[in-house]
């Protein structure tokens, strides 16, 4: 059944499921009503004669330049075709999916004032699965996400080339065809309309936060098997602690890191060594960086779902039919939520990293052997493992370095300050895919040491997933290849596979 788009916002489960999942959308009968509505206002100033941003005028710093009326299609049509300049690799398809939606949403909200034939054109191109080729480079996060939007546009127009549904890359009249669907011929305003929002920075934080959220609850997890591989305790881990401090965020990481100890033979051992005194931050502070890092999440999500149920456009088609220049397409509240959440995957990486070090020496590891080698010397066990983990935290580093403090004046200085907002969301893509397999090192070498401090037996949670990811890496032994053993528990990580080997024992909060 298809998700239709109402007077009610979009949630992002659903944005999700349209991106990734293909699902099918339909426009509710009261969404095109207005529209029709707004559109009437739209011809009424067409037919008034007036100059008017974006009907009757040129863009950018070319706003006084007046086009005549036999001209106005043709701006339209121009307009699409120069901002669809975007240069460097190609984005994912989920990515440009997700964008459209949000893109939609906005077409759909009434103050864009395009025509109804235009909106459930778009539509159909979404349902058919055809993706616009968009390229990595020539969003500045400002008057929209212009270029990637645009490279959109232009499909809608029959024109560049595209993805159809099985990937394969064609002419975007072809795939049109194909499909059953004509080339739009845009009206007045229609070009600007289809370009001007934050929807790609915002499509990319939805999908972030998707995929970030599944990486906060297994961050617990490989902590967990990481304090049982060094005989830490659980004792700091009491919410009569945490309620001292009571941030949310850490009061979830302390109670998911309880309920993912308990019962373990590994940590009750901690009480029969006095070395151990206290635990090195990287186990006893979990709670707290973990937790902050789940409450950064928690503030992008209402960044999110803010703007998810916005209205974005420039000029904006008011209730009584006049139209409005503004700023809202300026992407600033989307880009700082995507680089707050670079910074603190950083963060937690980079404890995560700690972790798996300490693992690695026999110094401080209580007992585990140099580099959980089954035959130090001879083999050098997870020693370079660690060099590759500690490589993507080094980039992870880099990647935090905010894009939301740069800005590069565009437009013959009309377009004097940017977000940076696409730019944002960019390398925050890239430093979840690094975090996946920080955390999936980190849990191959907790799992190898588990195993090695048998027969005291962990938690039966944790226990369970390190049975999961010793199968699929091999477990203690003699050194072999290990790439293929990294990736194979990386792959654990993305499927989700790890987190539903721990909701049969532990309900995460």
């Amino acid at each position: 059944m298809a998700i239709v788009i109402g007077m009610e916002p979009m949630s992002r489960e659903e944005l999700i499921s349209v991106a990734r999942g293909f699902e099918t959308i339909a426009l509710g009968d009261d969404v095109l009503a207005r529209i029709d509505r707004q559109r009437a206002a739209i011809d009424a100033l067409v037919e008034g004669g007036s100059p008017i941003y974006g009907l009757s005028t040129g863009f950018g710093s070319l706003a006084t330049t007046f086009i005549s009326p036999e001209e106005r299609r043709d701006l339209q049509r121009s307009l699409i075709r120069s901002h669809a300049a975007g240069v460097g690799p190609e984005v994912e398809t989920e990515v440009v999916r997700a964008m459209m939606v949000s893109r939609l949403t906005n077409l759909c909200s009434g103050v864009s004032g395009i025509r109804r034939s235009t909106a459930e054109a778009y539509c159909a191109l979404l349902n058919a699965g055809i993706t616009a080729i968009v390229h990595e480079f020539g969003s500045l996060g400002c008057s929209g996400d212009l270029a990637p939007l645009a490279h959109v546009a232009l499909a809608l127009m029959g024109e560049g080339d595209v993805r159809d549904r099985g990937g394969q890359r064609l002419l975007a009249k072809d795939a049109l065809q194909a499909n059953g669907l004509a080339p739009v011929v845009l009206a007045e305003k229609e070009g600007l309309a289809l370009i001007n929002g934050t929807d790609g920075m915002l499509g990319q934080l939805i999908l972030a936060i998707a995929d970030g959220n599944a990486l906060m609850e297994l961050m617990d997890v490989a902590a967990a098997i990481s304090i049982q591989a060094l005989r830490g305790t659980d004792q700091v881990f009491l919410d009569e602690i945490h309620a001292l401090r009571p941030h949310v965020g850490q009061r979830i990481s302390a109670s998911n890191l309880a309920a993912l100890l308990a019962n373990s033979e590994i940590v009750n051992s901690h009480l029969d060594d006095v070395t151990q005194v206290q635990d090195a931050y990287s186990l006893r502070c979990a709670p707290q960086v973990h937790g902050a890092a789940r409450d950064t999440f928690t503030y992008a999500t209402h960044v999110a779902d803010v703007e998810l149920a916005s209205a974005i456009d420039n000029p904006s088609v008011l209730a009584d039919g006049t139209l409005a220049s503004n700023g809202n397409f300026h992407g600033a509240p989307v880009g700082y939520a995507l680089d707050f959440l670079a910074i603190v995957l950083a963060d937690v990486a980079s404890m995560s990293e700690r972790r798996t070090d300490r693992m690695l020496d026999e110094n401080r590891s209580f007992g585990l052997p140099p580099f959980l080698a089954e035959q130090a010397g001879v083999d050098s066990g997870l020693m370079i493992a660690q060099y590759a983990q500690a490589g993507l935290v080094s980039e992870m580093k880099r990647l935090a370095s905010p894009a939301s403090v740069d800005s590069i004046p565009s437009s013959g200085m009309q377009e004097d300050h940017v977000s940076m907002g696409w730019h944002a969301a960019r390398k925050l893509r890239k430093s979840l895919d690094a975090f996946a397999d920080v955390l999936a090192i980190e849990l191959l070498a907790g799992a190898r040491a588990l195993a090695l401090r048998m027969p005291l037996t962990p938690s039966a949670v944790t226990g369970a997933v390190s049975e999961r990811v010793n199968a699929v890496s091999g477990g203690p032994g003699h050194d072999r290849w290990l790439s293929p053993e990294i990736a194979a528990v990386g792959e654990l990580v993305r499927n989700g596979e790890l987190l539903d080997i721990v909701r049969r024992f532990v309900t995460l909060k």
